[in-house]
């Protein structure tokens, strides 16, 4: 078994021990967020911690209501611009926590009047140093490659600060996902099974919208680096603008469609791309009726779409590991990648 396929089996209990050992520090993060009255978030990240933040934006302005921006670390580490970071928090992402130019944007809006918060699964990194504060991912040690349980860790730690800035996430319904996920790791045998047509895979995309709209990113990353598979993750807007054109008989389009507000959309995409001969592997709820999929994965349990994320991509995941096997690859030793990867 990979490292990759191991860590992806250890997510309830790592999802359970970071809710657990994050939980009341949320609470009185909660207390000193009311009275500093952010006016913005800014996150800065890269790679896996860059989809986590794509959640965090969407996930922020849905649940608080404070307008959330990805930071652009160039603007900071190659033109040295100077930004107001008064009333705003500023989060850096890093599975390490020794991302430099993360970390030169954590310096830098500290600087310049900005409270900053890490999240990483590394308490001595130099992440958790520069902060003012640190919440983290308790995942234990990261051994593969692809991180996995480390980017499901983030997201959970998304959803206790914006229960923190807000009242629209539920803390007794983020105590349930660790047991959701383990349900979703019962898809393994299915999921093994299917990979087997997609042995040949060179080329496809991957679709979702609002909160999911981080997965499209995540497991299109997570085929490029472990299964060589020219992946590329889009918005149902954005595809629909453009990248469309790509689309020819067979083209395999991975889509998030789980039940709620984006549902309508997906499944009207879904449609559309069966007219045009794609192969469509859906991935939805357990009740869900989608004639135009050429594949579905059901994800075990009705949820409020908002708490989707997590169980969500736990198919992509398995499907990434177990397609990298069957060609041959090992998806712990991605070629040319390292666990920590350095950028300025």
């Amino acid at each position: 078994m990979s490292l990759m396929l191991k860590e992806i089996l250890e997510q309830p209990q790592t999802l359970r021990a970071t809710f657990r050992a994050e939980h009341a520090h949320a609470l009185e993060f909660m207390k000193f967020a009311r009275q500093r009255s952010f006016r913005l978030v800014v996150l800065a990240a890269r790679g896996t911690s860059d989809n986590a933040a794509r959640f965090g934006r969407y996930l922020m302005e849905i649940s608080t209501g404070i307008p959330t921006s990805l930071a652009a670390p160039s603007v900071h580490t190659l033109y040295r611009a100077k930004l107001d970071y008064h009333q705003t928090l500023v989060v850096g992402i890093s599975q390490s926590g020794e991302s430099t130019d993360v970390n030169l944007v954590l310096k830098a809006a500290k600087r310049q009047g900005g409270y900053t918060v890490g999240i990483t699964n590394e308490k001595k990194s130099t992440m958790a140093s520069l902060v003012d504060e640190v919440f983290l991912v308790h995942a234990g040690r990261q051994r593969s490659v692809a991180a996995t349980k480390t980017y499901t860790g983030q997201l959970m730690v998304f959803y206790l600060l914006a229960a923190a800035l807000g009242e629209a996430v539920s803390m007794e319904s983020l105590s349930e996902i660790p047991d959701r996920v383990k349900e979703t790791l019962k898809l393994i045998p299915e999921i093994r099974k299917l990979v087997e047509r997609y042995r040949y895979m060179h080329h496809c995309v991957v679709v979702g919208r609002g909160i999911n709209y981080c997965n499209a990113f995540e497991l299109s990353l997570k085929l490029m680096e472990t299964c060589y598979v020219i992946a590329e993750g889009f918005s149902a807007a954005d595809f629909l603008h453009g990248p469309i054109a790509l689309i020819e008989h067979e083209f395999p389009a991975f889509v998030f469609m789980p039940p709620g507000k984006t549902f309508h959309d997906m499944h009207e995409l879904s449609r559309r791309l069966r007219k045009l001969r794609a192969e469509v592997v859906a991935m939805t709820g357990p009740k869900v009726d989608i004639p135009s999929a050429t594949r579905v994965i059901r994800v075990p349990g009705e949820m409020d779409e908002i708490y989707t994320p997590i169980p969500y991509i736990i198919p992509g995941q398995i499907f990434a590991a177990f397609l990298a096997e069957i060609k041959g690859l090992n998806p712990d030793k991605p070629r040319s990648l390292n666990i920590v990867t350095q950028t300025v």
